[in-house]
This record gives C-alpha cells, structure tokens and sequence, in this order.
C-alpha cells in the first residue's frame, strides 16, 4: 500500500476519526510519520484536556506499522508492550513525530536473521506546537524472521533406509 493511501484510510478509521486524531504525513519510504490529536469538546476529560486514552491511541500503532513496512513481508511484527508518562496536561492540540531510522532497521534484521524473537522499545514524545512535553509514550516491539524466510541450518546426511 502507498503511504499517502494509508495516511487517507488511516484518517478514515473511526478510532481515530471520531476522536480527532490526524495522521498528517507518512515519508513514501515509511521512516516516517506524524500525527496530530486535536482537542475537542467531545474529546476531553473532565478537567478539559486532553483524554489520556487519546493521547496512548494516537500513538497507538505506528512504531509497529513502520517496522512492518521497513522490514516487509518475510517479519512477523507485533506491538507487545506499551506504557504512557503523563507529563503535563495537554490544554491544546498536540502532535507526534515518528522517525524509524535506517540503523534501527538493519539492527532489527540482523538481531532477527537467525529465527529468534526480538523485543525492542521505541520512544516517541507528545507535544503541543511549541515543544512542551505533554507525555513521553514507549511501544515495545516483538519481530521474528517468518519461518519460510529463515535459512535452514545444513542437515546431515542420513543412510538411505531400504
């Protein structure tokens, strides 16, 4: 899938729609991506800001969407972990900045190469436009080489039965 069609269906999602959360740009190569949640009436909490469960959501499923992207179809990806710092409320929009660099991803496949699962943290910080931290948000990731993907070790030759 493009990434510009993904960013559209992504906006579409009801999750994310009905709760004002914005993906606003994915990078063509996937290293990428930003995303916005806007405050609204029907968005925030009873002390009027930002809903903590908006702001988990809206970070929600990029870091492992990314890494699938990045890796392709021979990785199993899968978000495992997650954990939220609520650091100050958020009173105004706030935004997200996902970036997966190339060096991640070589790491990944390497640490995968042999069949093994690798588990890896990602952290991204919430923010309002001009920078204040409103929450720090880490994802733990869980890859593996897909079976059909990984190369067999040699087998040994055994005596023909007869």
């Amino acid at each position: 899938m493009r990434a510009s069609t993904f960013r559209r269906l992504m906006n579409l999602w009801p999750p994310f729609l009905f709760n004002s959360i914005h993906v606003q740009y994915v990078s063509e190569d996937w290293s990428e991506l930003r995303v916005a949640l806007r405050l609204r009436l029907w968005n925030r909490n009873y002390v009027k800001t930002q809903f903590g469960g908006n702001l988990f959501a809206m970070t929600d499923p990029f870091w492992m969407l990314l890494a699938m992207h990045q890796l392709g179809n021979d990785y199993f990806v899968w978000d495992k972990a997650g954990a939220i710092d609520f650091v100050a409320p958020g009173r105004e929009d706030v935004f997200a900045h996902f970036k997966l660099e190339p060096a991640v991803v070589t790491e990944l496949r390497a640490a995968a190469a042999g069949g093994d699962k690798v588990l890896r943290w990602f952290d991204v910080d919430v923010t309002t436009a001009s920078g204040e931290v409103v929450a720090h948000v880490r994802k733990q990731l869980y890859v593996r080489l897909k079976p059909k993907a990984r190369t067999e070790a040699p087998r040994r030759s055994e005596p023909a039965r007869v």
